[in-house]
């Protein structure tokens, strides 16, 4: 849960460098919120289905929707590309298998033009 707040802690932050661990802990307990949201939305009878969308998971959407763009960013930095590459996401299928294969390659071990590993700054 840590490293859930330490991204929200930081929203807008899209310098510097993130960990494979930071980036998939944040993604997955923000999509097990998202679910979590989506059901008590059912049971409260406040999904849309035309909108595939209810209102707590909505607002939850817009609540997380910079930190996430700015942990993604933050972790393309650690693989030594830059934000931008999110742009891939807009190419059907390709794209999202090659941010895929992005974002779970391991740090570049050497300080890079983002800053320093953030793998050798934890174990210090």
């Amino acid at each position: 849960m840590n490293w859930f707040i330490s991204v929200l802690k930081r929203p807008i932050e899209f310098s510097g460098r993130a960990r494979r661990k930071e980036y998939w802990y944040f993604m997955g307990i923000s999509v097990l919120i998202s679910v979590i949201l989506t059901i008590i939305d059912n049971a409260l009878g406040w999904y849309s289905v035309s909108e595939e969308i209810g209102i707590l998971s909505g607002i939850f959407t817009l609540f997380i929707i910079l930190p996430s763009l700015s942990v993604t960013a933050r972790r393309l930095h650690d693989t030594g590309r830059t934000g931008w590459w999110m742009l891939l996401y807009f190419i059907p299928i390709i794209g999202f298998f090659v941010m895929l294969y992005f974002l779970v390659l391991d740090s570049e071990n050497a300080e890079n033009v983002y800053g320093s590993n953030p793998k050798l700054s934890a174990k210090l």
